[in-house]
């Protein structure tokens, strides 16, 4: 994106000097946010989305997990051994419906039922080997599968709510970080205020004392040097004010709060106009990168998940199971003749519901859930396309008004200075210099409020835009 920086200089006088003469140290909004973003409890508890969403991926793989298992029945009655049968298996799960298996039998008894019977040439052991089939319903997708599947979308929504979470916090951060530089600024112009107001007192006690003007004069210079002193005294309860606001975001690595230290201060802000190239940059960015908008369209894929595993359901259950018994290798380790028409057992389970009442309103369901995701989506993407544009319509305004009154700040400044002059020359009243003192110092204030806000409006622009932590190269 190019950009087109235009740094907007405040002149403040006797602020400048005074803010020099301070041992104060530079407290820049990049690294304030760094602190937050590493420090902050809320950034760290966002940062445990991402090990959640493994964790449910690592959850659903374990459905696909080889699985030991171990039976054993005995029966003793009356002084016999009616029987005692022991199975021992090894199944290995498959995405495909397909599950190879491996096993090993142990059977005897005086009564055992026929169909487990095993040779006592073979110690009563017969191995076996085969596998598990899912012909119909489940063949290409079934619980484990969707479950997977859902699991790697969440894994991405959770993603997507970590930075939806950073970029809340810092959105906040942000807008506290320049209500601390307004305030300590416009901190530092009233302490300028007060500092031509002295001035002009003491300028009016000395001409009183030549006799050059009225003594009504010196009481209004001093009437106007406590004004600017109560300024002063409500510009530091605001300064103090955001200063422990902003402390708020500040943690030390061991989780303990921290203050921002008085010697502290904001860094003056640059005005980066966007161009064309940059707001579409930033619309382009809204419909495709917004954490609200990536979590809609993973709820639609979650959503076509379902409605593949529904449709799924609709086929009949067709489960095949073939074992080969002792081949090719017996339970003492011989070879044996492999045959697949010999020495197997084989099984099919066959189901199906005859109305498909439940399957059939799975998938009804499953589409009406679609079509209200779809028209979430369509709001979702229009709300914040809009708030983009709003938000780059009216920094591109903001822009033009700060360059605006950094023209009306001069032009005052030069104004004042000049009355100054006048005054001392005797060619000027207290009140005309006053009133023009009251429009600098107000056009000042408002100039530092303008910069705080459009750096409140850029870092609401990002979030809308769904920059990722705000910060955009």
């Amino acid at each position: 994106m190019k950009k087109l920086i235009l740094i907007i200089s405040i002149s403040f006088m006797s602020t400048v000097l005074v803010a020099q003469e301070r041992d104060s140290t530079v407290l820049t909004f990049d690294e304030f946010y760094a602190l937050v973003l590493k420090n902050h409890p809320l950034a760290r508890q966002a940062n445990l989305l991402t090990e959640q969403g493994a964790a449910q991926v690592r959850l659903a793989r374990g459905n696909f997990d080889p699985k030991l298992g171990f039976s054993w029945q005995r029966k003793d009655f009356d002084d016999k051994e009616y029987y005692n049968k022991l199975e021992a298996t090894l199944k290995v799960p498959t995405w495909l419906g397909l599950t190879p298996e491996v096993g090993v039998n142990q059977n005897e008894g005086q009564f055992l039922n026929p169909e487990n019977f095993i040779s006592e040439s073979t110690e009563n052991r017969q191995v076996f080997g085969g596998v598990s089939v899912t012909l119909g319903r489940g063949l290409f997708i079934d619980e484990r599968r969707a479950a997977l599947q859902q699991a790697k979308l969440f894994e991405e929504m959770a993603e997507a709510e970590k930075v939806k979470a950073l970029n809340k916090l810092l959105l906040s951060a942000a807008k506290d970080y320049w209500e601390w530089y307004y305030a300590y600024y416009n901190n530092e112009m009233v302490l300028s205020g007060i500092a031509l107001a002295q001035d002009i007192f003491n300028r009016t006690k000395l001409g009183f004392k030549y006799g050059e003007v009225a003594v009504i004069d010196t009481v209004q210079a001093k009437t106007n040097l406590l004004s600017r002193k109560t300024e002063l005294l409500e510009s530091e309860i605001a300064l103090n004010r955001a200063r422990l606001i902003l402390s708020n975001y500040i943690w030390s690595e061991e989780g303990q709060p921290r203050e921002i230290p008085e010697v502290y201060i904001p860094q003056q802000p640059s005005v980066d106009a966007l161009d064309s190239d940059g707001f579409i940059f930033l619309v382009n960015s809204a419909r495709e990168n917004h954490p609200e908008l990536q979590k809609i369209r993973l709820k639609r894929e979650s959503l076509a998940v379902d409605r593949r595993l529904a449709v799924e359901n609709l086929k009949p259950q067709i489960d095949l199971k073939y074992h080969l018994l002792d081949q090719p290798w017996s339970f003492g380790g011989e070879e044996t003749r492999f045959n697949l028409d010999e020495n197997y057992r084989f099984g099919l389970d066959f189901s199906f519901p005859l109305f498909l009442r439940k399957e059939r309103a799975k998938i009804r369901q499953t589409d009406l859930k679609v079509q209200e995701n779809s028209l979430q989506e369509d709001y979702t993407e229009r709300s914040i396309v809009n708030e983009v544009n709003a938000r780059y319509f009216q920094l591109l305004n903001t822009a033009q008004i700060i360059s605006q009154r950094a023209q009306m700040v001069d032009n005052y400044e030069r104004l004042v200075a000049a009355e100054r002059l006048n005054l001392t020359n005797g060619e000027s009243d207290l009140f005309k210099l006053n009133s023009q003192l009251d429009k600098l110092l107000e056009s000042r204030s408002k100039l530092i409020k303008e910069n705080a806000n459009y750096k409140k409006m850029l870092a609401e622009l990002y979030w809308w835009a769904g920059i990722e932590n705000l910060s955009l190269n």
